[in-house]
């Protein structure tokens, strides 16, 4: 026993040597962990985070203002917002507006074909009408040219400055067609006749912008006249039929199967201008329409092979999928077009039995350049007698040889032929099957209102005009068709044209009350296919050198935007117009998409009677959804509107100045003042009161002004004390209310400002907008009340250039989360004195011979200021401000996650742009669009004249010149989907220490939350790296779908809702106008006008 007490001894003194060691070897390792002593950093935290808010405090005059509204509390009512009372009223007001709209166009309609019944066609009729393009122009000896006469232009503030005439319409006609065609000259004379009521509903509606007539001749008639200017290359390629408005209106929904011939027979050129009549069908084709493509030999080749035996929504994506897959269409072989049209006629009959598609209008389309039977029994089987699925067919090359048997199959199934000899005839040919589908609607005389999804159109000279100034703006139409009443044409279905009139979706925000929303709540609304057609996170533009339209941005899903309702519950309730509730948690991206809000919002929904669209309301709970009356005297509360540093909300509509155009000049601060002085008897005006001004909004901007006004003067007085802020770092004081009521105040001069842009129309995200608070408000308003948030605003630029600092706090009325956030006050202030005061701070200790044993000026360690989105607001590199902290200390920032500090939040962006390597060439794509298509059928025009014949030879030297695939990677940007991670710090984790084990050493920091902030000091051990730690970063990811995923994808079909009027046939009808084979020369009258440039291209 003594000898195993002995070996015990023994075992425990080596053993004490051994750990003794060991743990000096360890120290000597870890070394820094000693040398962060919590209790050093919280000292430096609370001195820095006193420091800071109290600086943040009284320059901004919270504790002030936050008195102010408490000696209001007796004297004010909180109410909760009933969501689905709030978006039922909403629904009305968008309702009477677009209602408005509509009568306007339906008065146009009349108009129209009231005076086409009056007017007799005349082939020699002579008519100077004002042409768009000629107005104004002179000739070398001063005279004004013929169809240019004067044309009274003058700026107008409510067509955004543009030169207008609002008292005439003025005629825009393609470059491709001739201005004094009979036809033209004729229409253009009898839609004389709306000039007055154009001037007629503008008087009713001033609010009203652009109206026009587009015609089925081609010509367009637009008001107020403005001046229209050739491109470049001295053309104007608009034409109105081309229009998703027109064809819309013009038309029912249609399933549509294009079957094209790609037998050997069709080589060279005429199998370019096959392709380019695939493309111009594929034009007409809208949201509401199905359709699929067939290349057929003596086999069917699905131009999509995913896509085999179904048809497809005809929206903008499925449209470019599969004009790209044009491309690889080849001739060879034999056409066998009875297989086709049986694929045809089976896919038609099958897709119409599963209730997809349009349920409406079907058609086949077949371009070819022969046909050597006329497949009766093909018919016979399929479609006779009723007819249902009509066939247009389009012959393609100079041949007429079997123009009889494709004209036969036309005429006999209800449908169209036309003869497409070069390119320059392929988009007039295309255009006459919507005359044929437009038939049975003009003889039930079912003049459809249509509305269009939101787009914006660059084509227009006023959208042309705006782009570099103001931005593209986004619209959405209303149109109606016209028709000819005459009695002996009944049966004809004769389509004059179409009428309609824009609508900004601004004009949609401003029926909307934004300060019965909160902070974070917003309205959008939808089309009947689910698209959005106005909501706060869509974003049609991207900027790459100037801002320029997303591909896809007209058909961006709801389920796109709000992406956290996997199962689209709220989505196709909305489409199914229906009206309810729905709630779920969210993640909300603010400052450029860099930091993220979680919350829950309550979604109301609605239908808008008379449209195709659904309206929502999202409200967030909590403060959100609690609004609050006070009650001042207008008194009182037009003095407290009288001092300069008072602005409000520019986009809120706190009066509608658009109801009369003197009112269009007036600031809403104005507006106001006449509103409540009874200077401006139109506001007062009975008629005029429940769209004048808004008298709720306005009692509670009184209510705001009231209270904010001491504010101002504890501002001035702080100014004026030149002992304080004698370093001038804090610049700019200022406070917003729920009313969008704003005070400014600058404690630097204007030109002093760091950051000149900040709270000024510029700063899109600082100020007041018709979808969104302030960044600064939405920020503070989540933040713990009584506690600042921090930040360094963002650039758009890769490196962060910004050099101010921005702190803001919410108000609220009551202390309980039912009470609303009644406004926020901040200050901006320099970033180096910012910077300064934390360098101070971190230089403090609690020894008492103030000699420190660390400091943040030791080599040995690092130190940084975070905020609660990882975002650097101070580093040692002053290069790394603005940075995510993950980029610099990786190893540290996995660990805080790891340990629940911050927690990582998987984002999507579903309207992303990514560069891609796409194959181009040089031929292909360059014909399928207008412009180049437009020339090189010119050079072939030319081409024909010069030589008259053998078209084989010529084909041969094309096809080598303009077909040959020059086959090269271009980099692009393309819409794509994306995933990105955001970062938010856990609120209940005040302090925390960490080792990180790294290759040869471990890695300490300390991290201490900063008093009453969102910001995080973080001190990191600077001797230890942890190189085999990546960084982190927020960079998106690209989310790649494989084949199989892309084929479902094209083949899934979300919820829609079909328009509610179909005219697909009518008994009536008379199908004996069919077409017929076009002549062999051009019209010598379009000939003489081009032949000068035809010669200049030729001889190039």
């Amino acid at each position: 026993m003594p000898e195993n007490v002995n070996l015990l001894r023994a075992f425990g003194f080596f053993f004490f040597i051994f750990w003794t060691a060991f743990n000096t070897a360890l120290v000597d390792v870890v070394g820094s962990e000693q040398q962060i002593p919590l209790s050093v950093v919280k000292l430096w935290a609370s001195a820095f985070g006193g420091e800071i808010k109290s600086i943040a405090a009284k320059y901004s005059g919270s504790q002030l203002l936050q008195k102010k509204y408490k000696e209001y509390e007796k004297d004010v009512t909180i109410e909760e917002i009933d969501g689905l009372q709030l978006v039922k009223k909403l629904a009305k007001n968008m309702e009477e507006m677009f209602h408005k709209k509509s009568e306007a166009v339906r008065r146009l309609v009349e108009a129209a074909e009231d005076a086409y019944l009056k007017h007799e066609f005349d082939a020699d009729l002579q008519y100077e009408y004002f042409n768009a393009v000629l107005i104004n122009e002179r000739d070398e000896e001063g005279n004004y040219l013929e169809l240019g006469k004067e044309f009274i232009l003058v700026p107008n503030d409510h067509f955004n400055n543009l030169p207008v005439n609002i008292s005439l319409s003025d005629v825009q006609v393609p470059t491709n067609m001739y201005n004094k065609d009979p036809a033209i000259v004729n229409g253009v004379y009898w839609s004389e006749s709306l000039n007055k009521v154009f001037v007629d509903n503008f008087d009713h509606d001033p609010s009203l912008i652009w109206q026009y007539f587009g015609s089925a001749k081609g010509f367009f008639r637009q008001y107020p006249g403005i001046k229209w200017e050739p491109d470049e290359n001295g053309v104007i390629a608009f034409d109105c039929r081309n229009r998703k408005w027109y064809i819309q209106a013009a038309t029912s929904p249609k399933d549509v199967v294009i079957l094209v011939d790609v037998s050997g027979s069709m080589k060279g050129l005429r199998l370019t201008i096959a392709k380019q009549t695939v493309s111009s069908i594929l034009d007409t084709l809208g949201d509401d329409d199905f359709f699929n493509i067939i290349a057929y030999n003596e086999e069917l080749h699905y131009v999509e092979p995913c896509l085999n035996g179904t048809l497809v929504q005809a929206d903008r994506a499925n449209k470019e999928h599969f004009r790209e897959h044009l491309d690889k269409l080849f001739a060879k072989g034999i056409g066998m077009l009875d297989i086709a049209l049986n694929e045809a006629f089976n896919m038609l009959n099958e897709f119409n039995h599963t209730g997809q598609g349009s349920i409406c209008s079907q058609a086949i389309m077949l371009i070819t350049d022969g046909a050597v039977d006329t497949y009766d029994t093909i018919f016979a089987k399929y479609n006779w007698p009723d007819r249902k699925i009509r066939i247009f067919t389009y012959l393609i090359g100079r041949e007429a040889a079997f123009a009889d048997n494709l004209k036969w199959m036309a005429c006999a199934n209800k449908g169209f032929f036309t003869q497409i000899s070069t390119l320059a005839d392929v988009q007039e040919n295309v255009m006459e099957y919507l005359h044929v589908l437009s038939r049975p609607k003009v003889i039930d005389q079912e003049h459809d209102v249509v509305w269009t999804e939101a787009y914006i159109d660059s084509t227009l000279p006023q959208a042309q005009k705006l782009a570099d100034d103001q931005g593209l703006v986004l619209m959405t139409t209303v149109a109606m068709p016209v028709f000819s009443k005459q009695n002996e044409t009944r049966s004809k279905g004769i389509l004059l044209g179409v009428v309609g009139t824009d609508v900004p979706v601004k004009e949609l925000l401003k029926t909307i009350p934004k300060y019965k929303l909160g902070i974070h709540g917003y309205a959008f609304a939808i089309t009947n296919n689910g698209y959005i057609l106005t909501h706060p996170e869509l974003r049609p533009l991207y900027e790459e050198g100037k801002k320029r339209r997303k591909p896809n941005y007209s058909s961006v899903d709801l389920s796109e935007v709000e992406w956290e309702d996997r199962d689209d519950v709220l989505r196709n309730a909305m489409v199914n117009r229906k009206t309810g509730k729905f709630s779920m948690e969210v993640k909300k991206t603010v400052d450029k998409g860099k930091r993220v809000l979680v919350m829950t919002n309550d979604y109301y929904y609605t239908d808008i009677k008379g449209t195709p669209f659904s309206l929502g309301v999202a409200l967030s709970r909590g403060h959100g959804k609690y609004f609050f009356r006070g009650n001042v005297t207008v008194e009182e509360g037009l003095h407290d509107l009288e001092h300069p540093d008072v602005s409000l909300a520019d986009e809120w509509s706190y009066c509608n100045t658009d109801l009369h155009p003197e009112h269009r000049q007036m600031t809403q601060l104005e507006a106001i003042k006449r509103y409540l002085t009874g200077k401006e008897p139109l506001l007062q005006c009975k008629y005029f009161v429940k769209y004048a001004c808004d008298k709720e909004l306005i009692q509670e901007v009184l209510f705001d002004a009231v209270v904010s006004a001491p504010i101002e003067a504890y501002w001035t007085s702080l100014a004026l004390n030149k002992s304080e802020n004698s370093d001038k770092g804090v610049e700019v004081a200022f406070l917003g209310t729920r009313t969008g009521l704003s005070r400014i105040n600058l404690f630097v001069g204007p030109e002093q400002l760091t950051n000149q842009d900040f709270l000024t129309a510029e700063d899109k995200e600082n100020i007041f907008n018709a979808d969104h608070f302030p960044l600064w408000y939405r920020r503070a308003a989540e933040q713990i009340p009584g506690s600042f948030v921090y930040s360094i605003p963002f650039s758009t630029e890769t490196a962060n250039k910004s050099n101010v600092v921005t702190a803001s706090t919410a108000i609220q009325l009551l202390d309980d989360r039912k009470s609303p956030v009644v406004a926020a006050v901040g200050i901006q202030m320099k970033l180096e004195f910012f910077q300064r005061k934390f360098w101070t701070a971190s230089r403090q200790c609690a020894s008492l011979d103030g000699r420190c044993a660390i400091s943040c000026d030791d080599e040995a360690i690092n130190c940084y200021l975070i905020d609660n989105n990882g975002f650097i607001l101070v580093s040692e590199d002053y290069r790394q401000t603005g940075y995510f902290f993950g980029e610099v200390e990786g190893a540290v920032m996995n660990k805080l996650l790891t340990m629940g500090s911050f927690k990582r939040i998987t984002l999507y962006d579903y309207q992303a742009m990514c560069r891609t390597n796409k194959e181009s060439s040089d031929s292909a794509h360059s014909l399928l669009d207008p412009y180049n298509a437009f020339f090189a059928a010119v050079k072939w025009i030319m081409t024909e004249l010069v030589l008259f014949l053998v078209e084989f030879n010529l084909c041969s030297w094309w096809h080598s010149d303009l077909t040959a695939k020059a086959q090269r990677l271009k980099q692009t940007l393309e819409p794509c989907d994306t995933e990105y991670p955001a970062f938010v710090s856990e609120r209940t984790i005040k302090e925390t220490t960490g080792n990180i084990a790294c290759d040869d050493c471990f890695k300490s920091f300390v991290i201490q939350q900063i008093p009453s902030s969102n910001l995080f000091m973080v001190v990191v051990d600077n001797e230890c790296f942890c190189d085999s730690v990546p960084p982190i970063t927020m960079a998106p990811i690209e989310i790649r779908h494989n084949e199989s995923l892309k084929c479902e994808r094209l083949k899934s079909q979300k919820i829609r809702r079909r328009p509610e009027s179909c005219h697909g046939f009518h008994p009536e009808e008379n199908a004996r106008e069919c077409g017929g084979v076009s002549g062999l020369s051009a019209k010598p009258p379009l000939v003489a006008s081009v032949l000068p440039l035809l010669l200049t291209i030729f001889l190039r």
